[in-house]
């Protein structure tokens, strides 16, 4: 019984699809005029860990995920410097060359964070007659008007402008609805444009009320939306600075057009903080996938911290945070690698109650709006009783077996412990020193703890005694 929040209605709601057993989805993708911050990595994290939970509640998901290579303007306003042009002055590029070179990297970094590849990645270039269809159509039913070759949407003529984020047409009245930059081709100046006339813009195309122009960018989203998964969808995600204007926008252009509705749920991701601070280049906290990795950061512990916050929370990124991540993912890991060699007599109620109870918790946390707190928390539970039953040798093979299945599973969700190698898993007499080595401690014998431990260092396997238990990792060599 899977309930998200709504930004739509300001509450959770249980979850059904249009169709039975299928869920379309639309996520906002990346700008492409630079690198993915590990800002926007969180929202696409947080998109990744939703399809892969409703993909574990047995659904299949048609997910699209888009690129926009074109009139995404700085500060969200229709008047100034498209990102796209700022990328060719700054790197001395035509902008294709732009959008190719960042879409080949974030392509790189989504395999790094081991997100799902969605059904389709449209380029908002790749669209542009469908974009020209839709404004046509909003044209024809009264919504929009062309002013000296530009097309604006008139937001006073959709009653229900501002029903997403609560910038209602007389709050806009009143300046209540943020920046708007001065146009005066605009009937109301907090009117937005679908089609911008600019003949010195490098990307543009011919359209029916100029010869050069290009789209705007809420236009975009809406018509790669419906080209891939109908007029009405059952969620679309974003970051909540997409909320307003770009999201109440698409939904404007969209219900507009149809008459039916966009979305049934929107889903947005709060803002990521870097050591308590937004995010900048002037502060010297701007990170890339890139910066991470060059700190000597896996992946999967930047991703473990990106969906480790619910995702309707501020997240605080922090380094400290960072090396918690790695290391909650080694005890994983290493929980899995002593499952591949535990062989006790068996212990069949008390680890049938176990898997029962994690997958009872894991499941109602995740069920509550993707409440992944309570769900890592019951799995680290999980693990602790689990090592416990091996260290006292009487969890059976057969056991071990379908609590690896289990975590397979749990990580399916979570994408964050991977295939483990069989040329990691301890051998017999590793297992067995480990074994000797928690009996002398039991007994307070120190002297052959220490011995044994020694040992195992010479073997190439590092032991640490932490409170939930031993845990032992290869050493790299």
């Amino acid at each position: 019984m899977l309930q998200l929040y709504n930004t739509l209605t300001k509450k959770k709601e249980m979850f059904k699809p249009l169709k039975k057993g299928i869920v379309t989805m639309y996520n906002c993708g990346l700008t492409v005029y630079d690198y993915a911050t590990i800002g926007n990595l969180r929202a696409f994290t947080f998109a990744d860990m939703l399809r892969r939970y409703l993909e574990y509640k047995g659904f299949k998901v048609k997910q699209v995920m888009n690129f926009t290579d074109v009139g995404h303007m700085f500060e969200d306003v229709d008047i100034g410097e498209d990102k796209m042009e700022a990328a060719m002055t700054r790197e001395k590029k035509d902008p294709w060359s732009v959008a190719e070179f960042y879409i080949k990297a974030f392509l790189e970094d989504a395999k790094n964070m081991n997100f799902e590849e969605p059904m389709v990645r449209p380029r908002a270039t790749d669209h542009i007659k469908e974009m020209i269809e839709l404004v046509e159509k909003l044209i024809e039913k009264g919504y929009a008007y062309v002013v000296s070759g530009s097309v604006y949407f008139d937001v006073a003529k959709f009653k229900d402008y501002g029903k997403l984020s609560g910038n209602t047409v007389e709050k806009l009245k009143t300046g209540a609805g943020g920046k708007v930059e001065y146009n005066p081709d605009k009937r109301n100046q907090f009117d937005f444009a679908l089609w911008i006339n600019d003949p010195r813009h490098i990307m543009n195309w011919k359209s029916p009320w100029c010869e050069k122009g290009y789209p705007g960018w809420h236009i975009e989203c809406s018509a790669m939306s419906m080209k891939y998964l109908g007029e009405t969808i059952d969620i679309h995600s974003g970051g909540v600075d997409n909320l307003f204007p770009h999201h109440e926008n698409e939904i404007a252009q969209s219900e507009a057009a149809t008459g039916k509705k966009f979305a049934n749920f929107w889903l947005h991701n709060e803002h990521l903080l870097v050591e308590g601070q937004r995010m900048g280049k002037s502060l010297g906290n701007y990170y890339t996938l890139s910066d991470i990795m060059a700190k000597g950061y896996d992946t999967k512990a930047l991703r473990y911290v990106l969906l480790a916050t619910h995702y309707r929370q501020q997240l605080n990124f922090t380094f400290d945070g960072l090396e918690a991540a790695k290391n909650a993912i080694e005890r994983l890991v290493n929980f899995v690698r002593r499952l591949m060699q535990a062989d006790g007599k068996g212990c069949e109620e008390k680890i049938r109650q176990l898997m029962n109870r994690v997958q009872e918790d894991f499941e109602g946390a995740m069920d509550d709006d993707l409440n992944i707190g309570p769900a890592l928390a019951a799995l680290f539970d999980f693990v602790r009783d689990v090592n416990k039953l091996m260290d006292d040798n009487v969890l059976g093979r057969g056991e071990a077996e379908e609590v690896c299945k289990l975590m397979v599973k749990f990580d399916k969700v979570l994408g964050v412990i991977g295939e483990v190698k069989k040329e990691e898993v301890l051998s017999k007499e590793a297992e067995e020193l480990i074994r000797k080595r928690e009996e002398a401690r039991k007994a307070k014998d120190w002297e052959t703890a220490d011995k044994v431990r020694e040992q195992l260092k010479a073997m190439g396997i590092i032991i640490e005694d932490t409170p939930q238990g031993v845990q032992w990792r290869v050493e790299k060599t």
